[in-house]
């Protein structure tokens, strides 16, 4: 199913992030550090943690992996002074600062997982993605393939190589050269979670809309696909 909205987010954000930067002069930008240990979410994990860990012990008999743990004892570290921090001087005013050291994990931290965001997208922007027509596809599994790629990570790499072929082989026949001629591009994000924090792998897949025409002089040109109608699936029902 071809999706479009997240394309735009991405490119709002790098472009949105160059417009601060252009516009607010240097002495105006001042760090702040931010107090992760005064957030509600913090303060819950802190205070209910170990009850928490207790209650799923019991329930289950083996308790929590041991990578789940780490993920929330960073989450209570992270941010916070007297877990270590650099000291920062400005070599021109002196002026020094205080910055905490970060977890820098993928789970559920929204400091680093903001930051995280921020960056890739405007790594996107300004490093990878031409100023061209971008499209998001988003492929979602049925649930025992899901359950399989979570058992066996490696399969995702060769289900990803035939989703991207299945997916450029389309676009090429839209945009009309033959494949011969022409190529595409995508940028493919692995999400392994759903919104309520289940188990759901499904794959973000940013394509370009359009394919790059091979010529021996001159720069390679884009040609835009023509419309693409978004087909909505859904299983029928039993009876």
């Amino acid at each position: 199913m071809p999706r479009d909205r997240g394309s735009r987010v991405f490119f709002r954000l790098g472009l949105q992030r160059k417009a601060v930067l252009r516009a607010a002069p240097a002495h105006t930008v001042r760090y702040e550090r931010r107090r992760p240990e005064e957030t509600t979410l913090h303060c819950l994990v802190r205070e209910h943690l170990e009850t928490f860990l207790a209650q799923v012990e019991v329930r289950t008999g083996t308790g929590l992996p041991e990578f789940v743990k780490d993920e929330f004892g960073a989450f209570l570290e992270c941010g916070i002074l007297a877990h270590g921090f650099l000291r920062v001087r400005c070599a021109d005013c002196a002026h020094e600062e205080l910055v905490a050291f970060s977890c820098k994990r993928r789970g559920f931290c929204p400091s680093c997982g903001a930051r995280r965001m921020a960056e890739s997208a405007a790594h996107l922007v300004d490093q990878l993605i031409a100023r061209v027509p971008v499209r998001q596809w988003v492929l979602s599994f049925p649930i025992p393939l899901r359950i399989l790629c979570a058992a066996h990570p490696e399969l995702l790499t060769p289900v990803l190589r035939t989703i991207h072929g299945v997916i450029a082989g389309f676009v090429l026949k839209q945009a009309g050269p033959r494949r011969a001629a022409a190529d595409t591009g995508a940028v493919a994000l692995i999400q392994r979670f759903g919104s309520a924090a289940n188990l759901n792998i499904h794959l973000h897949c940013l394509v370009l809309d359009g394919v790059y025409r091979r010529s021996e002089a001159g720069r390679p040109t884009c040609r835009r696909t023509r419309s693409i109608r978004t087909r909505w699936w859904t299983a029928p029902a039993r009876r």
